[in-house]
Parts: C-alpha cells; structure tokens; sequence
C-alpha cells in the first residue's frame, strides 16, 4: 500500500512541487497538495511542510503561516504521533507553532545562503532517518536567509541530552568546523525532533537531493525512512 503524503501549500510556497515530485515520482507514493485554507489534513500518512516564504517572510519567516486554517489540524495530526516534516521554511514554521523548541533567526552572515552543505547525522533512531547511520555524513542543499537556530543553553542541554538533535552542519570528514556552519546555528544544529521522535524539522532541503539527476541523492535515505517507518507500523 502507498504511503499518503500530503504537502501544505501556502502563499508563497516554492518547494512544494519538489516535495510532491520526489514523493510521487522518485518514490512512486501518493501525493497531494493540500491548499492552507483547508480545515483537515485528510488521510495523510506524513505532512510535509514545504520550503519557501510563506507569505512573503512578513514578519518572521513562518509567523504568519503558522496561522492557516489547516495548521490547528497539522498540530492535532502530530499530536496523535502522525508524521510531520517540515523542510526549510517549514521548520521555521514548526517553531513559530511551538512543535519545536527554539527559533530560526538571520543568517549571522546577513546573506541569503544557497549552497551544498554537509551534514552529520546524529540521530539514526528516528522515522526520518532509519537508513541513515550515526556519524554518517551526507551532502544536502541549504537555501535560505533566516536558517540560524537559536535556542537558550537550557533548551539547547536538553534537546542534546535527549537526542533530538538529528543533523549538524559539518566538514567533509565530519568535524564541526566553523566554517562549516552556513549560517551560524547554535552548535551546529541542521534538524531536530520533537519529543514524540515524530516531528522533525530541518533547513537543509533532501527534497532537493532525492536522486542522481540531481548532482546527490543524499536526500533518499530520509524519504526511503518515513515510506519504512509507515509500512511498519
């Protein structure tokens, strides 16, 4: 049976069709748009918040969307366990609602960053991840302009101390050099997941890397994990 993925639209959504196309065509699962203004997700199996600039950025990157009418529903499905994976704009989305500790602010650069990056994976145990190994270090896109994770030391103590903190910015060989953080994110922070394991939220784009065509499919394993973690369960 195909995995359900259904992908949030809003206003200013740029990467939604990258999500939809990797989903449905490199994948071979079901996917569907579902337009912000509706009230329910429906009958998906994962949610995916897609990259882009919601509503323009206008206020914080993720403010304004976090009030869609179908994101009261996007939080009811992750309460309930269901998967949600916000990408990009996304995270910033998933923080503005409170699914996710901490705060997406500018680049430390002040730039906009478009570039490949590297990243470690620090968490193998998640559903977004199960083809990944610990230490592991993958090559995925960033685009972005507010990507710098912040979160006070407390919060920052308590995420590591879980184990939800999913991706760090790195070199090739893995080490945390400084300048290999893009933007400046507190101790080199790419992604993190709620409590649940269930919500993940990363600024690094795997939609954009899910096949050779690509230049990378470094991005596959993430999708190959949730289609997975949902046949299992």
């Amino acid at each position: 049976m195909a995995v359900r993925f259904g992908i949030i639209v809003f206003p200013g959504s740029n990467c939604d069709h990258d999500a939809y196309h990797a989903a449905k065509h490199v994948f071979g699962q079901t996917a569907r748009f579902i337009w912000h203004k509706e009230s329910s997700v429906g009958d998906a199996d994962v949610v995916v918040l897609p990259g882009g600039f919601s509503y323009g950025d206008y206020l914080r990157s993720g403010a304004i969307a976090r009030f869609s009418p179908v994101m009261q529903d996007v939080a009811r499905f992750a309460s309930r366990g269901g998967l949600v994976f916000g990408i990009c704009n996304g995270f910033q989305m998933l923080c503005e609602m409170g699914l996710l500790p901490g705060v997406l602010m500018r680049n430390a650069s002040l730039r906009f960053v478009c570039k490949q990056v590297n990243l470690r994976v620090e968490n193998a145990r998640t559903p977004y991840t199960m083809r990944l190994q610990e230490g592991q270090v993958v090559r995925i896109p960033v685009s972005h302009g507010e990507g710098n994770y912040f979160a006070s030391d407390d919060a920052l103590d308590r995420i590591e101390g879980e184990g939800r903190v999913v991706f760090r910015y790195c070199d090739g060989s893995g080490a945390l050099a400084p300048e290999a953080n893009p933007n400046g994110s507190a101790r080199h922070i790419a992604g993190i997941v709620n409590e649940g394991r269930n919500v993940l939220g990363m600024m690094p784009h795997p939609d954009r890397c899910a096949e050779g065509v690509l230049g990378s499919a470094d991005g596959k394993p993430l999708f190959e994990s949730i289609i997975d973690h949902i046949a299992q369960a």
